[in-house]
């Protein structure tokens, strides 16, 4: 290839500053999550593969299409959304939600209902640690109650991915071995490297689509809401809305879970601190 058509062939896929404040404004006015200038590399890549999956000779092209084709909006957050995640991510919110959330409802719920929200819970690994840590902390009681988890995430596509269960071995390595063997099914075939969560942990959890700045149309209440590394990604006004939605979704007693990195204002008076970034509702 000459050196004018690499030239030319790196122009079609720059991102013009242009096109970089449409895609961030867009993206803000869909999810609410803030971009700026330290994200760009980011949004590049991730742009770049859907480009090149819609077969565009540009990103001027596609940005063109955004503006006319309102069917490519999932694909395109589906893109661009983060979905870091693992089993037992920040453990010590599992651990306390089975050594003392667990327990003081079984003790203080006369209704004998547990519901529990994933309110981003990418692939699935974080509802299924809770399903997992239910299990665990019931002790073969959980049929005694009315326990439900639900699951909710922007992006369809893990959505769709978390409700087949389905995940490499190597994504239950770090876990003892006993959750291995008693959580999680190994593939049939000799050589598969991939294992499939058991029936009983995934009958407890619905999964849903949900963008965090519409509607939410589950009234509640929940004993425990996981929102963990959200915040981070809005604005201080957004995070204010949520937080206060969180709150009002929340039984009376109920706990917020926040990612390693987030904390609530500091005069915001509707939770007290109970553990490491566990919030509890007054």
């Amino acid at each position: 290839m000459s050196s004018s058509a690499s030239q030319r062939r790196a122009d079609e896929y720059s991102l013009s500053e242009e096109e970089y404040r449409f895609v961030c404004k867009l993206v803000y006015d869909c999810t609410g999550i803030v971009l700026d200038e330290r994200k760009r590399e980011m949004v590049y890549r991730r742009l770049m593969r859907r480009v090149r999956e819609t077969g565009l000779p540009s990103f001027s092209s596609y940005c063109e299409r955004l503006k006319n084709d309102e069917q490519e909006l999932p694909a395109f957050i589906n893109s661009i959304t983060t979905n870091l995640t693992s089993f037992f991510r920040e453990n010590h919110h599992f651990e306390y939600l089975k050594s003392q959330i667990i327990p003081d409802l079984i003790r203080g719920k006369s209704d004998r209902k547990l519901r529990i929200w994933s309110a981003a819970c990418s692939t699935g690994e974080e509802p299924y640690s809770i399903g997992i840590s239910l299990l665990e902390a019931m002790q073969g009681r959980l049929q005694e109650w009315d326990a439900k988890v639900l699951a909710t995430d922007l992006d369809s596509e893990c959505i769709e991915k978390a409700k087949a269960g389905i995940y490499k071995t190597e994504r239950i390595s770090a876990l003892q071995d006993n959750r291995q063997k008693r959580w999680f099914m190994k593939g049939k075939s000799t050589t598969s490297d991939s294992v499939k969560i058991k029936s009983e942990v995934a009958a407890l959890i619905t999964f849903k689509t949900l963008n965090l700045l519409h509607d939410w149309p589950m009234k509640g209440p929940f004993d425990v809401i996981f929102c963990r590394n959200v915040l981070i990604y809005f604005d201080r006004a957004t995070q204010a809305e949520l937080i206060a939605r969180y709150h009002a979704l929340l039984s009376q007693g109920g706990y917020l879970m926040l990612g390693h990195s987030e904390s609530l204002p500091a005069d915001y008076i509707g939770f007290e601190v109970v553990g490491r970034t566990v919030f509890r509702r007054l």
